[in-house]
């Protein structure tokens, strides 16, 4: 878990986020990260609020553990009233991860890294059957001192 670190903290920024046809919500966003059970779990709590009224758009709570028999990363994930369980991979710099899902026809593609300048920057990316991949959620938050 301590290859998880450099996502620990407080972090705030933008977002952008597209919820069907016209132009994306923009939001206020924070991040925080922090290790619960000595270590254990890695407990991410993400909320966006619209920029426009300062209303909720956006809540997610993502528990990541790792698992010893199988040497990976295991993200249970809640959103919008669902969660979802899936397989978290490090980036091969250390400094990011990536992970994604399959509903039927929709698949999702999420990217998180930290850039050199130290902000969190995530993609993630919808593709619905046969279509090509969308953006579906980019932002950029920084470390709160």
């Amino acid at each position: 878990m301590k290859k998880l670190e450099f996502m620990v903290g407080k972090w705030a920024g933008e977002a952008r986020l597209l919820r069907g046809p016209g132009d994306p919500v923009l939001l206020i966003q924070t991040e925080e990260a922090h290790y619960k059970l000595d270590g254990l779990i890695l407990l991410i709590d993400g909320v966006g609020r619209t920029k426009a009224d300062g209303k909720a758009a956006l809540q997610a709570l993502g528990i990541v553990s790792y698992d010893d028999e199988s040497g990976t990363y295991r993200m249970r994930a809640f959103n919008d009233g669902r969660f979802l369980e899936t397989e978290l991979k490090l980036l091969d710099n250390d400094k990011g991860i990536t992970w994604g899902f399959a509903l039927g026809q929709i698949r999702t593609t999420s990217v998180m890294r930290i850039t050199e300048k130290g902000d969190w920057t995530e993609l993630t990316e919808i593709t619905i059957g046969t279509e090509l991949p969308k953006k579906y959620m980019e932002l950029t938050v920084s470390r709160l001192k």
